[in-house]
């Protein structure tokens, strides 16, 4: 598929159909804070739905209580494998290159401000983090696990911030289009599949085709199930860096709300690391993942640490090396991973389960070691700078 600046213009007028007409329905009865109450009650799949349900709501958790058709599940394995080889990785690349560039899209970074006090972007951080981890557990899709549930209460989310912003007139649809429109959607997906590959690839973790691909397949999955529109979104990483590498073009730049939300960002992972001789490293690394330009667009401070965490990718690349060769070493990186992710998510949730609500109103200022193996190492496509326009 050929992405074009007409292509990617009717992607802006595109919202989410099922989930838009949901909320609508829900705000024209009033029933928005007693569907809250008892969305809490649904976290798992495949439970009894709550009594009191409204009947809009319950036919919504309906259709999409089922993953798509499509899926392929020995796809779907090898991206848990490949989470579990890489997460402090994911998590790191998560962390400090996908939500640094998503403050680097005015708009996105003026939604964000909107539905996420600026004051506490630890909430956030910690729905992102909560949401991969249920996405890459075992069983993920079947009853009893937590991400079908999740995944539905942030499309319901994504449909409020919709009917919101339009029905109080605090979005400029001539010119921004929908907000999260199926553009900004799939360009979500892209931030958190491609620029976390390519940003593993800048710390020098060794990754396979085969672990590549299946990690951008299964935020494919996550796609459709927050309403991406599948005829559209790009179905290989060539196609998906033709689509990234446009979207960019057209969108970044600085904002006031970006640098606020990147403070907050650092604020946040400064108070997570112990002590303070390590906090310019925060900014370090959010400068050497997302490159100079877009640290300075938010206002990423120059540390003395800028220089010394391009040692990074050379120390991690020998560590990655011994577990390439090492069986024991594999399994004790993965078991220190796995404990630092957890450690990392327990910090920012303070140890519980963060629901997702569809918000009433806005803010007020709005302006194991891997069974896939590490032969054919993945390189990211080649930027497509001469992409028709």
């Amino acid at each position: 598929m050929t992405y074009t600046e007409a292509s990617m213009n009717t992607l802006r007028q595109a919202g989410d159909e099922l989930a838009d007409a949901t909320v609508a329905t829900l705000f024209e009865r009033g029933e928005v804070g007693k569907l809250n109450t008892l969305l809490r009650h649904v976290s798992v799949a495949g439970a009894p739905l709550p009594d009191g349900l409204p009947d809009v709501a319950r036919e919504y958790l309906a259709r999409t209580s089922v993953p798509p058709a499509w899926v392929d599940w020995d796809e779907m394995e090898k991206a848990r494998l490949f989470f579990i080889d890489n997460n402090v990785h994911i998590s790191t690349a998560l962390s400090f290159a996908s939500m640094p560039a998503c403050y680097v899209i005015p708009h996105v970074a003026r939604l964000l401000s909107a539905t996420h006090s600026l004051k506490y972007p630890s909430k956030r951080m910690a729905e992102t983090g909560q949401f991969t981890v249920y996405l890459m557990q075992p069983g993920a899709f079947e009853a009893g696990s937590r991400f079908i549930p999740a995944a539905q209460k942030v499309r319901l989310l994504h449909a409020s911030v919709r009917h919101h912003l339009k029905r109080e007139g605090r979005w400029d649809t001539a010119s921004l289009g929908t907000p999260i429109c199926q553009e900004d959607m799939i360009g979500g997906q892209m931030l958190f599949s491609l620029l976390v590959l390519d940003s593993l690839h800048r710390l020098n973790i060794h990754m396979s085709v085969d672990g590549a691909e299946a990690y951008f397949y299964a935020w494919r999955v996550v796609g459709a199930m927050l309403g991406v529109d599948q005829d559209h979104v790009p179905k290989d990483l060539e196609s998906a860096r033709q689509f990234f590498d446009l979207y960019m073009t057209r969108h970044m730049g600085p904002s006031e709300e970006g640098v606020q939300l990147t403070r907050q960002l650092i604020d946040l992972y400064e108070e997570v690391v112990p002590g303070t001789f390590f906090d310019p490293v925060v900014a370090a690394l959010i400068r050497y993942l997302v490159g100079d330009t877009c640290a300075d667009w938010l206002d990423v401070p120059r540390t003395s640490w800028d220089t010394a965490v391009k040692a990074v990718p050379g120390l991690l690349g020998v560590l990655e090396s011994i577990e390439d060769h090492s069986p024991f070493a594999a399994w004790a990186l993965d078991r220190v991973g796995h404990l630092t992710t957890l450690f990392e998510l327990s910090s920012l949730t303070r140890g519980r389960v963060m629901h997702y609500a569809i918000p009433e109103q806005l803010k007020k200022d709005f302006g194991v070691s891997s069974a896939v193996p590490r032969t054919r190492r993945w390189t990211p496509p080649a930027p497509t700078l001469g992409t028709e326009r």
